[in-house]
């Protein structure tokens, strides 16, 4: 068990790092490209393990939020988003569970669940997240088409981000 929380423990450094020095850099220019920004760091709340209470949940997505809110110097944006995700992730891997249930022993990771059914999973979770991330961030619906475009555009980056991660790292 020890073991195990050690593991997520440094799997969330690594991604936190990878967000805030790698994708935070990274700049499309001035084409439409410019609403794209790759969000990882959704994959730490993923990929906790299926026993994780709703409330460790909560509190571990604001905490990563607030660790993101600091070097984005943005105020509360990242959390809120976190959070939301953390709040909703019980609720999603209830609707898409499988026939023969899930081990509460493991993370759902492609690994243990197939690549399919952490698609489906990772997508629904992302697509909610980017787009509770630029609703958040624009605070107004009179952007609503600028929200739409950033948060498909972001989906497809964060979700080919996610699964190279998936197939890179294995988290088992």
């Amino acid at each position: 068990m020890g073991n195990n929380i050690i593991t997520h423990i440094i799997r969330s450094i690594f991604v936190i790092l990878l967000q805030v020095l790698i994708f935070r850099q990274i700049q499309f220019g001035d084409s439409f490209l410019r609403y794209t920004h790759v969000l990882l760091y959704p994959l730490i709340i993923l990929l906790l393990p299926l026993k994780v209470s709703r409330n460790a949940l909560i509190l571990i997505g604001f905490s990563i939020g607030i660790i993101l809110d600091i070097f984005y110097n943005s105020i509360g944006i990242h959390a809120a988003t976190a959070v939301f995700t953390a709040f909703l992730r019980p609720y999603i891997l209830q609707l898409i569970e499988p026939r023969g249930g899930y081990n509460v022993n493991i993370s759902p990771t492609r690994f243990h669940l197939g690549f399919p059914w952490f698609v489906q999973y990772a997508s629904i979770l992302v697509l909610i997240h980017c787009f509770i991330y630029f609703s958040v961030e624009a605070f107004s619906f009179v952007y609503f088409k600028e929200i739409v475009f950033s948060t498909i555009l972001s989906f497809i980056f964060s979700m080919t981000f996610i699964l190279l991660y998936q197939f890179i790292v294995n988290p088992k």
